[in-house]
Formats: C-alpha cells, sequence, structure tokens
C-alpha cells in the first residue's frame, strides 16, 4: 500500500486538518520529516499553501484546529499545534492551545519551527550571502576549517547535509563532516538550493 492509500484509509480521505475532500495531497511535517505515516499528514492545498506562507494565512480558514488538534495522529497534532501558535494574538487559538496537550517527544518537535516564538525572539540563522538557513538544509563550507578538539580539517568546498541549527546562537549550526558531528560558524557556510 502506498503512503498516500495509506493516508486516505487514515484520514476518510478528507484533509486532516480542515476536512476538506478537495486537492489533497501529502504534507511532510518539517523541519526534518521522518517521512511515511508517522510523519506525514493529508493535506488541502488550501491547507498547506497557508502553512508555508505565513503571509496568505485567512485567520478563520483554522478555526477547523477546534476539531483537528484532538487527532489522535502525531502528525495532525503537531501541525495544528504550530499554526494555533502562529495565530494564538487572534485570543480564540490561545484558549485551544491552554487545552491541548502534546507528548513531550511531539511537543519538543513542534517547537523546531519556531511557530511558538513572537518575531522578536526568533533566532534567524543566515549563510555568508545573508540567506536564511533551515533545519535539514544543505550547506558547503567555504573556507578550510580547524575542527576543535581534534586534528581534523573540513576542507572548503565539502557539503554539510541536513543541518541542525542552534535555537540560542544564531551564529551556530550542527552538522555531520565525514562520521563526525561538528558546530559551525554560519559566517563559514554557504547554503545550497534544494533541486526540485
Amino acid at each position: 500500500m502506498s503512503l498516500l492509500q495509506e493516508l486516505q484509509d487514515r484520514s476518510g480521505n478528507a484533509c486532516e486538518l480542515c476536512a476538506s475532500k478537495n486537492e489533497l495531497n501529502i504534507y511532510e511535517v518539517p523541519p526534518i520529516s521522518t517521512g511515511g505515516v508517522d510523519g506525514s499528514l493529508l493535506a488541502c492545498k488550501t491547507c498547506i499553501d497557508q502553512i508555508e506562507n505565513p503571509e496568505t494565512t485567512d485567520v478563520n480558514h483554522w478555526r477547523c484546529l477546534n476539531d483537528s488538534m484532538w487527532s489522535e495522529f502525531s502528525p495532525v497534532k503537531i501541525v495544528a499545534w504550530r499554526m494555533l501558535n502562529r495565530l494564538k494574538k487572534e485570543g480564540w487559538p490561545q484558549d485551544l492551545l491552554d487545552m491541548m496537550y502534546l507528548e513531550d517527544e511531539d511537543l519538543r518537535f513542534a517547537k523546531e519551527s519556531g511557530d511558538h516564538l513572537d518575531e522578536s525572539e526568533k533566532v534567524i540563522h543566515r549563510d555568508a550571502n545573508g540567506a536564511v538557513l533551515q533545519a535539514g538544509d544543505t550547506v558547503v563550507l567555504i573556507k578550510d576549517l580547524k575542527v576543535k578538539g581534534s586534528s581534523m580539517v573540513a576542507k572548503q568546498g565539502t557539503a554539510v547535509r541536513r543541518i541542525s541549527l542552534d535555537r540560542e546562537n544564531a551564529k551556530y549550526i550542527e552538522g555531520k563532516v565525514g562520521p563526525t558531528q561538528i558546530v559551525i560558524i554560519t559566517d563559514y557556510v554557504k547554503k545550497i538550493a534544494e533541486k526540485e
């Protein structure tokens, strides 16, 4: 059975956020989705567009979260929690958040998006050219870097895939160079655009 079929069966062939039956697609929950049924949900084009483009958000569309936040499936609850946090200035989303419960692991993953932070609190990571970095991105080193505490030198041009971000410091990211997980200063990396 394909992932799409599994999600259709789980959801009754409806958007797991707003229950729409139109233009349904698989939505992998970022930043580093496990993929599969446990890291994805079935969502309509309207929901996906507004999740990915916050400036297009229609607040009233998300009143559907009053129902979907009670889903038994983690990916649905995580996205509902993120959207409620994004909209909490409206008042009613904060009431729903006060009632909502997420397991510790789900809550940690939900917070990876930073949606629960006010704009002033968000730590924005930028590469040497000023491009915004996100967890899961691939970067390339723009100069040789000596790795502290070892004799290893990470060579210029080395690609570091699936980076993670330091939530406290905008200058630090982490990633693997070979088998070694290292902390890298963002001034020495350049983001690589993912191929479609």
